[in-house]
């Protein structure tokens, strides 16, 4: 972290940066161009800046202090409190020579005999997971999603990213090696790791490594002294419960939290959550196999069918789309050159394509299923883009379904479950938001 030095915090340095980006933020106000008059009136009246935190996960590495210690969390609610008492003095500085916000005479500040402020509001912790990478920095207030991960470059290229803190330190210690960085991209975690020392696993902790009440009461630490909300995700275990969850919300309002956003691991699927009491319905009775083929339409010896060719991060994929006289029946893909893989998968999707079809499933059943799925190897650019071979089936099926007259029911990407929709690395959830630190996508850009 820039404002560590010598083993401790340099409160100087964290002073002048706190006033410096005050007055930035406040020509930000001023310059900023708005999309409607009613907005830029709002906002000048009452010019609301958000100066936020950025890499204290970083700062506590380079402390040595654990991020989920005590020590961690009381020095969080030092360094939001300086940062917030300084922002609110240079904001008063400000006022001086600028003027208050125009709504300050009816503003809690002056009914409180509060010194004229500048800004509303002065300090805000917001997402920053994508600026973070842009600053090799930890994301806001959150801890290291991971020591160290693999990042794919040009084609098949695989370059290991290790936390500089941590390779330095490995270095130094005498415990690096390229097998050990690999190793512990693989796990994620130091957890497990016996050949780290303790005290080094006890530092570079990561989110997972870290229970939820921690991570709330981490939040709380900063909320405690910061105007408006902070961004700050929980990391649930997969296994985590309702009540697991629940505790976690109660805790955050008994905490003084003004949002709270959690995250199950593998929980985001296709469909939302749905709140509110609702009647279980009678499931339907089971059908026989032989209902079950008599459904299922059989194959004429003659069919008319279209190619459509789209283009993969594999290479070209042919799709070919066959009717009888009921519509859609079949659905045959054949990979260029590819072979290997690419080219079974494909097959395999045609092959439950076709049997979805005969069996009476609609087109945008099949679409809605296969749109968006994500690989490592995705093609193209904007509304162009194949993410994957699925992918490429589902968009040659919408084709099919426009060049006959059809209408394309447009399908709502799924929500992230683990796969960046980018490069199919892996995604992290942080801030409120998922985010690759392979490509730096994120769902909040």
């Amino acid at each position: 972290s820039k404002m560590v030095q010598n083993g401790s915090v340099n409160w100087e340095r964290l002073r002048e940066v706190v006033c410096l980006a005050v007055h930035f933020l406040d020509n930000v106000v001023e310059v900023n161009n708005y999309p409607l008059p009613q907005i830029a009136q709002m906002t000048l009246a009452n010019r609301k800046i958000g100066l936020g935190v950025m890499g204290w996960a970083d700062m506590l590495i380079g402390l040595g202090i654990p991020y989920n210690s005590e020590e961690a969390i009381e020095l969080a609610e030092k360094v939001m409190q300086f940062i917030n008492e300084q922002g609110h003095r240079a904001s008063q500085e400000l006022a001086k020579t600028r003027g208050a916000f125009p709504n300050f005479p009816g503003s809690l500040y002056a009914k409180q005999g509060k010194p004229p402020l500048r800004n509303a509001t002065v300090t805000t912790i917001a997402p920053t997971g994508t600026i973070s990478i842009m600053a090799n920095s930890s994301s806001g207030v959150e801890p290291l999603f991971a020591v160290s991960y693999v990042r794919q470059v040009m084609d098949n290229d695989i370059l290991v990213e290790v936390h500089p803190y941590f390779e330095a330190i490995a270095k130094e210690r005498g415990f690096y090696s390229p097998e050990l960085m690999q190793c512990i991209a693989e796990h994620g975690s130091l957890h497990e790791l016996n050949e780290i020392p303790e005290d080094i696993r006890n530092v570079f902790v990561t989110a997972h490594d870290i229970s939820p009440e921690v991570h709330i009461r981490m939040q709380a630490a900063f909320q405690k002294h910061t105007d408006n909300a902070v961004s700050k995700t929980v990391n649930f275990t997969n296994g985590a419960t309702v009540q697991d969850v629940a505790r976690v919300y109660e805790l955050a309002y008994q905490m003084n939290c003004k949002g709270v956003t959690i995250y199950r691991d593998g929980s985001r699927d296709q469909q939302v959550l749905s709140v509110g009491k609702k009647e279980a319905q009678d499931a339907p009775a089971p059908r026989s196999d032989q209902d079950k083929a008599a459904t299922k339409r059989e194959r004429p010896k003659t069919l008319k069918g279209w190619t459509y060719q789209m283009q993969t991060g594999c290479g070209p994929l042919y799709v070919t789309i066959n009717e009888d006289t009921t519509g859609l029946f079949e659905l045959f893909t054949t990979m260029g050159k590819a072979g290997g893989c690419a080219a079974s998968q494909s097959e395999a999707i045609g092959r439950m394509v076709s049997l979805a079809w005969r069996s009476g499933l609609q087109a945008r059943q099949v679409v809605k299923q296969l749109q968006g799925i994500s690989c490592h190897s995705p093609s193209g650019f904007g509304d162009n883009k194949i993410l994957s071979c699925a992918d490429a089936v589902a968009k040659a099926i919408q084709s099919h379904i426009l060049a006959n007259g059809g209408k394309v029911q447009h399908v709502k990407r799924a929500s992230l479950r683990g796969a960046c929709p980018e490069c199919g690395g892996i995604v992290e959830h942080e801030g409120g938001c998922a985010v690759c630190h392979i490509c730096g996508y994120s769902e909040c850009a």
